[in-house]
Protein backbone atom coordinates (compact mmCIF):
# COMPACT_ATOMS: atom_id res chain seq x y z
CA UNK A 1 0.00 0.00 0.00
CA UNK A 2 1.06 3.64 -0.38
CA UNK A 3 3.63 5.04 2.50
CA UNK A 4 0.80 7.79 3.97
CA UNK A 5 2.51 11.35 4.64
CA UNK A 6 0.62 13.41 7.46
CA UNK A 7 0.64 16.66 7.59
CA UNK A 8 -3.12 17.88 7.84
CA UNK A 9 -7.36 17.24 7.85
CA UNK A 10 -8.58 15.39 5.26
CA UNK A 11 -10.23 18.03 2.73
CA UNK A 12 -13.97 16.64 1.30
CA UNK A 13 -14.24 16.64 -2.66
CA UNK A 14 -15.93 19.61 -2.72
CA UNK A 15 -13.11 21.01 -0.81
CA UNK A 16 -10.70 20.06 -2.61
CA UNK A 17 -12.21 21.53 -5.96
CA UNK A 18 -12.78 24.86 -3.98
CA UNK A 19 -8.48 24.63 -2.98
CA UNK A 20 -7.72 23.93 -6.96
CA UNK A 21 -10.10 26.45 -7.84
CA UNK A 22 -8.00 28.98 -5.44
CA UNK A 23 -4.67 27.67 -7.25
CA UNK A 24 -5.93 29.35 -10.44
CA UNK A 25 -5.04 26.26 -12.50
CA UNK A 26 -5.62 26.62 -16.48
CA UNK A 27 -8.16 23.93 -17.41
CA UNK A 28 -9.59 23.31 -20.71
CA UNK A 29 -11.96 26.12 -21.88
CA UNK A 30 -16.07 25.51 -21.85
CA UNK A 31 -17.45 25.08 -24.92
CA UNK A 32 -19.27 27.82 -26.84
CA UNK A 33 -22.72 27.53 -26.94
CA UNK A 34 -24.21 27.35 -30.34
CA UNK A 35 -28.33 27.67 -30.29
CA UNK A 36 -30.66 25.44 -31.94
CA UNK A 37 -33.09 26.39 -34.15
CA UNK A 38 -36.25 25.12 -32.37
CA UNK A 39 -39.91 26.28 -31.51
CA UNK A 40 -40.40 25.61 -27.83
CA UNK A 41 -43.64 23.56 -26.50
CA UNK A 42 -44.33 25.15 -23.49
CA UNK A 43 -47.93 24.54 -22.73
CA UNK A 44 -48.01 23.55 -18.41
CA UNK A 45 -47.87 20.08 -17.76
CA UNK A 46 -50.47 19.54 -14.45
CA UNK A 47 -49.85 17.35 -11.62
CA UNK A 48 -45.72 17.66 -11.42
CA UNK A 49 -44.31 16.98 -8.17
CA UNK A 50 -40.45 16.60 -9.28
CA UNK A 51 -38.02 17.15 -11.65
CA UNK A 52 -35.18 15.20 -12.90
CA UNK A 53 -32.26 16.70 -14.86
CA UNK A 54 -29.56 15.12 -17.25
CA UNK A 55 -26.42 17.13 -16.21
CA UNK A 56 -23.97 16.96 -18.99
CA UNK A 57 -25.05 18.43 -22.05
CA UNK A 58 -28.22 19.67 -20.08
CA UNK A 59 -27.42 21.61 -16.77
CA UNK A 60 -23.90 21.23 -18.49
CA UNK A 61 -22.20 22.14 -21.24
CA UNK A 62 -19.43 20.04 -21.94
CA UNK A 63 -16.28 19.77 -24.93
CA UNK A 64 -17.82 17.08 -27.16
CA UNK A 65 -21.43 16.68 -25.89
CA UNK A 66 -20.88 14.20 -23.13
CA UNK A 67 -18.17 12.89 -20.00
CA UNK A 68 -15.44 10.34 -21.39
CA UNK A 69 -13.23 8.31 -19.98
CA UNK A 70 -11.33 7.86 -23.20
CA UNK A 71 -11.06 10.56 -25.61
CA UNK A 72 -10.43 9.56 -29.58
CA UNK A 73 -8.23 12.78 -29.51
CA UNK A 74 -4.75 10.99 -27.83
CA UNK A 75 -3.69 14.65 -27.21
CA UNK A 76 -6.03 14.87 -25.18
CA UNK A 77 -5.18 11.90 -23.20
CA UNK A 78 -1.84 13.06 -23.10
CA UNK A 79 -2.10 16.44 -21.89
CA UNK A 80 -4.75 15.20 -19.02
CA UNK A 81 -2.68 11.98 -18.34
CA UNK A 82 0.67 14.34 -18.40
CA UNK A 83 -1.13 17.11 -15.72
CA UNK A 84 -1.68 14.34 -13.36
CA UNK A 85 0.91 12.32 -13.08
CA UNK A 86 2.75 15.64 -12.10
CA UNK A 87 0.01 16.81 -10.05
CA UNK A 88 0.02 13.70 -7.66
CA UNK A 89 3.58 12.94 -8.29
CA UNK A 90 3.24 9.30 -9.37
CA UNK A 91 6.34 9.05 -11.43
CA UNK A 92 8.67 7.68 -8.88
CA UNK A 93 6.51 5.23 -8.36
CA UNK A 94 5.87 4.16 -12.14
CA UNK A 95 7.51 0.98 -14.04
CA UNK A 96 10.75 2.31 -15.43
CA UNK A 97 9.90 1.47 -19.03
CA UNK A 98 10.65 2.96 -22.45
CA UNK A 99 8.68 5.80 -23.49
CA UNK A 100 6.62 8.48 -22.10
CA UNK A 101 5.52 8.54 -18.58
CA UNK A 102 1.86 9.77 -19.80
CA UNK A 103 2.54 6.75 -22.53
CA UNK A 104 2.76 4.41 -19.98
CA UNK A 105 0.05 5.68 -17.53
CA UNK A 106 -2.16 5.58 -20.69
CA UNK A 107 -1.85 1.43 -21.14
CA UNK A 108 -2.74 0.94 -17.74
CA UNK A 109 -5.63 3.16 -17.98
CA UNK A 110 -6.79 1.68 -21.04
CA UNK A 111 -6.61 -1.87 -20.13
CA UNK A 112 -8.16 -0.85 -16.62
CA UNK A 113 -10.91 0.62 -18.58
CA UNK A 114 -11.32 -2.60 -20.66
CA UNK A 115 -11.43 -4.98 -17.82
CA UNK A 116 -14.27 -3.06 -16.69
CA UNK A 117 -16.35 -2.98 -19.77
CA UNK A 118 -15.94 -6.78 -20.33
CA UNK A 119 -16.99 -7.49 -16.85
CA UNK A 120 -20.45 -6.77 -17.83
CA UNK A 121 -23.61 -4.82 -17.22
CA UNK A 122 -25.95 -5.65 -13.96
CA UNK A 123 -29.05 -5.44 -16.24
CA UNK A 124 -29.56 -7.08 -19.29
CA UNK A 125 -29.47 -5.39 -22.42
CA UNK A 126 -27.77 -2.64 -20.62
CA UNK A 127 -24.32 -0.92 -21.52
CA UNK A 128 -21.63 -0.68 -18.66
CA UNK A 129 -20.62 2.77 -16.73
CA UNK A 130 -17.32 2.88 -15.83
CA UNK A 131 -16.84 4.33 -12.05
CA UNK A 132 -13.62 6.39 -12.83
CA UNK A 133 -12.42 6.80 -9.09
CA UNK A 134 -12.43 3.02 -8.92
CA UNK A 135 -10.55 2.78 -11.96
CA UNK A 136 -7.97 5.44 -9.87
CA UNK A 137 -8.44 3.34 -6.97
CA UNK A 138 -6.73 0.26 -8.85
CA UNK A 139 -3.89 2.62 -10.59
CA UNK A 140 -2.84 3.91 -6.85
CA UNK A 141 -2.63 0.61 -5.56
CA UNK A 142 -0.20 -0.07 -7.93
CA UNK A 143 1.05 2.61 -7.36
CA UNK A 144 1.94 1.39 -3.83
CA UNK A 145 3.56 -1.30 -4.37
CA UNK A 146 6.45 0.52 -5.24
CA UNK A 147 6.42 2.63 -2.13
CA UNK A 148 4.13 5.55 -3.47
CA UNK A 149 4.03 8.24 -1.26
CA UNK A 150 1.00 10.93 -0.35
CA UNK A 151 -0.77 13.20 1.93
CA UNK A 152 -3.14 11.11 3.84
CA UNK A 153 -4.28 14.33 6.14
CA UNK A 154 -4.96 16.22 2.80
CA UNK A 155 -6.28 13.72 0.45
CA UNK A 156 -7.17 10.64 2.46
CA UNK A 157 -7.43 7.07 2.38
CA UNK A 158 -7.09 5.34 -1.02
CA UNK A 159 -10.41 5.73 -2.71
CA UNK A 160 -10.50 9.47 -1.60
CA UNK A 161 -7.35 10.10 -3.04
CA UNK A 162 -8.80 8.31 -6.05
CA UNK A 163 -11.96 10.46 -6.09
CA UNK A 164 -9.81 13.48 -6.36
CA UNK A 165 -7.61 12.03 -8.78
CA UNK A 166 -10.65 11.29 -11.21
CA UNK A 167 -12.18 14.87 -10.45
CA UNK A 168 -8.84 16.42 -11.47
CA UNK A 169 -8.07 14.10 -14.92
CA UNK A 170 -11.62 14.51 -16.07
CA UNK A 171 -10.91 18.60 -15.23
CA UNK A 172 -8.07 18.55 -17.56
CA UNK A 173 -9.72 15.92 -20.58
CA UNK A 174 -12.67 18.30 -20.81
CA UNK A 175 -13.87 21.50 -20.41
CA UNK A 176 -17.14 22.09 -18.71
CA UNK A 177 -19.57 25.29 -18.27
CA UNK A 178 -23.25 25.78 -16.70
CA UNK A 179 -25.71 26.72 -19.11
CA UNK A 180 -27.71 29.37 -18.64
CA UNK A 181 -30.03 30.13 -16.33
CA UNK A 182 -29.21 26.79 -14.56
CA UNK A 183 -28.96 28.30 -10.87
CA UNK A 184 -32.34 30.40 -10.94
CA UNK A 185 -33.83 27.60 -12.69
CA UNK A 186 -33.08 24.78 -10.03
CA UNK A 187 -33.68 27.21 -7.40
CA UNK A 188 -37.22 28.12 -8.77
CA UNK A 189 -38.22 24.20 -8.90
CA UNK A 190 -36.54 23.75 -5.21
CA UNK A 191 -38.66 26.78 -3.96
CA UNK A 192 -41.64 26.10 -5.23
CA UNK A 193 -42.09 22.69 -3.42
CA UNK A 194 -41.21 20.26 -6.05
CA UNK A 195 -39.04 17.36 -5.81
CA UNK A 196 -35.73 17.89 -7.94
CA UNK A 197 -32.84 15.29 -8.80
CA UNK A 198 -29.80 14.63 -10.93
CA UNK A 199 -30.48 11.47 -13.37
CA UNK A 200 -28.17 9.96 -16.02
CA UNK A 201 -24.87 9.35 -17.06
CA UNK A 202 -22.22 10.70 -14.12
CA UNK A 203 -19.57 10.04 -12.08
CA UNK A 204 -18.86 10.68 -8.19
CA UNK A 205 -17.61 13.96 -8.80
CA UNK A 206 -20.59 15.28 -11.45
CA UNK A 207 -22.67 17.23 -8.37
CA UNK A 208 -19.27 18.97 -7.45
CA UNK A 209 -18.62 20.03 -10.64
CA UNK A 210 -22.20 21.03 -11.08
CA UNK A 211 -21.71 22.87 -7.83
CA UNK A 212 -18.72 24.54 -8.69
CA UNK A 213 -19.91 25.77 -12.30
CA UNK A 214 -22.75 27.14 -10.64
CA UNK A 215 -21.67 29.48 -8.18
CA UNK A 216 -20.22 31.13 -11.16
CA UNK A 217 -24.18 32.15 -11.58
CA UNK A 218 -24.32 32.99 -7.65
CA UNK A 219 -24.19 32.25 -4.11
CA UNK A 220 -24.66 28.34 -3.39
CA UNK A 221 -23.02 26.96 -0.67
CA UNK A 222 -24.34 23.46 -1.51
CA UNK A 223 -26.10 21.60 -4.30
CA UNK A 224 -27.82 19.59 -2.09
CA UNK A 225 -29.20 23.07 -0.76
CA UNK A 226 -31.25 22.39 -4.52
CA UNK A 227 -31.94 19.05 -4.58
CA UNK A 228 -34.75 16.05 -3.09
CA UNK A 229 -32.14 13.96 -0.39
CA UNK A 230 -31.54 10.26 -1.66
CA UNK A 231 -33.45 11.10 -5.00
CA UNK A 232 -30.02 11.26 -7.58
CA UNK A 233 -28.78 8.62 -9.40
CA UNK A 234 -26.05 8.74 -11.62
CA UNK A 235 -24.62 5.82 -13.73
CA UNK A 236 -21.33 5.19 -11.42
CA UNK A 237 -24.05 4.38 -9.07
CA UNK A 238 -26.00 1.44 -11.24
CA UNK A 239 -22.79 0.40 -13.72
CA UNK A 240 -25.00 1.09 -16.25
CA UNK A 241 -25.15 4.36 -19.04
CA UNK A 242 -27.88 5.57 -20.66
CA UNK A 243 -29.94 4.47 -22.70
CA UNK A 244 -30.88 2.73 -19.02
CA UNK A 245 -33.81 1.51 -17.96
CA UNK A 246 -32.06 0.35 -14.52
CA UNK A 247 -30.91 4.34 -14.06
CA UNK A 248 -34.75 5.41 -14.38
CA UNK A 249 -35.95 2.11 -12.00
CA UNK A 250 -33.83 3.00 -9.12
CA UNK A 251 -34.60 6.59 -9.48
CA UNK A 252 -38.24 5.16 -9.61
CA UNK A 253 -37.99 3.36 -6.51
CA UNK A 254 -36.71 6.16 -4.84
CA UNK A 255 -39.28 8.75 -5.48
CA UNK A 256 -42.26 5.95 -4.89
CA UNK A 257 -40.23 6.32 -1.21
CA UNK A 258 -41.33 10.02 -1.30
CA UNK A 259 -45.03 9.10 -2.65
CA UNK A 260 -44.22 10.55 -6.18
CA UNK A 261 -45.51 8.66 -8.91
CA UNK A 262 -43.86 8.25 -12.43
CA UNK A 263 -46.48 10.14 -14.20
CA UNK A 264 -45.91 12.68 -11.99
CA UNK A 265 -42.04 13.28 -12.96
CA UNK A 266 -40.89 15.63 -15.52
CA UNK A 267 -37.21 14.48 -16.59
CA UNK A 268 -35.38 17.09 -18.53
CA UNK A 269 -32.55 16.10 -21.07
CA UNK A 270 -31.29 16.18 -24.44
CA UNK A 271 -30.39 13.19 -25.90
CA UNK A 272 -34.24 12.19 -27.39
CA UNK A 273 -33.44 8.47 -27.97
CA UNK A 274 -30.69 7.50 -25.21
CA UNK A 275 -32.42 9.66 -21.78
CA UNK A 276 -35.95 10.53 -23.00
CA UNK A 277 -36.84 7.32 -24.35
CA UNK A 278 -35.98 5.03 -21.48
CA UNK A 279 -37.78 7.79 -19.23
CA UNK A 280 -41.03 7.88 -21.24
CA UNK A 281 -41.07 3.59 -21.28
CA UNK A 282 -41.15 4.22 -17.70
CA UNK A 283 -44.18 6.76 -17.45
CA UNK A 284 -42.07 9.49 -16.61
CA UNK A 285 -43.23 12.97 -18.87
CA UNK A 286 -40.28 14.27 -20.90
CA UNK A 287 -38.70 17.69 -22.07
CA UNK A 288 -36.37 18.04 -24.42
CA UNK A 289 -33.57 20.71 -24.40
CA UNK A 290 -32.65 21.95 -27.34
CA UNK A 291 -30.60 24.72 -26.51
CA UNK A 292 -26.94 23.85 -28.03
CA UNK A 293 -26.51 21.88 -31.08
CA UNK A 294 -23.45 20.12 -29.28
CA UNK A 295 -25.41 18.21 -27.10
CA UNK A 296 -28.51 17.90 -28.42
CA UNK A 297 -29.29 14.76 -29.82
CA UNK A 298 -32.65 13.88 -32.61
CA UNK A 299 -33.93 13.63 -35.62
CA UNK A 300 -37.52 14.19 -37.31
CA UNK A 301 -38.10 10.64 -37.83
CA UNK A 302 -37.89 9.70 -33.23
CA UNK A 303 -39.37 13.23 -32.86
CA UNK A 304 -42.72 11.36 -34.71
CA UNK A 305 -42.29 8.53 -33.02
CA UNK A 306 -44.73 7.70 -30.07
CA UNK A 307 -41.89 5.75 -27.92
CA UNK A 308 -39.59 8.89 -28.14
CA UNK A 309 -41.39 12.21 -28.84
CA UNK A 310 -41.45 14.56 -26.07
CA UNK A 311 -44.26 15.74 -23.96
CA UNK A 312 -42.69 19.33 -24.20
CA UNK A 313 -39.43 21.21 -26.16
CA UNK A 314 -37.60 23.94 -24.02
CA UNK A 315 -35.11 26.20 -26.18
CA UNK A 316 -33.75 27.61 -22.20
CA UNK A 317 -33.75 25.84 -19.30
CA UNK A 318 -35.53 28.74 -17.56
CA UNK A 319 -38.73 27.57 -19.48
CA UNK A 320 -39.70 24.83 -17.38
CA UNK A 321 -40.91 27.19 -14.92
CA UNK A 322 -43.88 27.67 -17.21
CA UNK A 323 -44.05 24.27 -18.12
CA UNK A 324 -44.54 22.70 -14.09
CA UNK A 325 -46.40 25.97 -13.39
CA UNK A 326 -44.43 27.74 -11.67
CA UNK A 327 -44.21 31.44 -13.19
Amino acid sequence: MPILLRTDMPKSLSEYAAWLDDRKLLWPAAPKVTPVKATPSLKPLGGIKAVTWNVYGTLLSIADGRLMHQHPQQIRMQVALEKTIQEFKMWNSMSRKPGAPWEYMLSQYNRLIEDRQLAGSPGVGELVEVDSADVWNKVIERLGRKEYQYDEEFYGDVPDLAEKTAYFFHSCLQGIGAYAQVLDTLRAVSNAGLKQSLLGDGQCFTPVQLHRALQKQGQLASIGELLTPGCTILSYQTGTRQPSKLLFETALQRFDDQGVSPGEILHVGSRLRDELGPAKSLGLRTALYAGDKASLQCDAVDLQDPAFRPDRLLTELGQVRQIVGIG
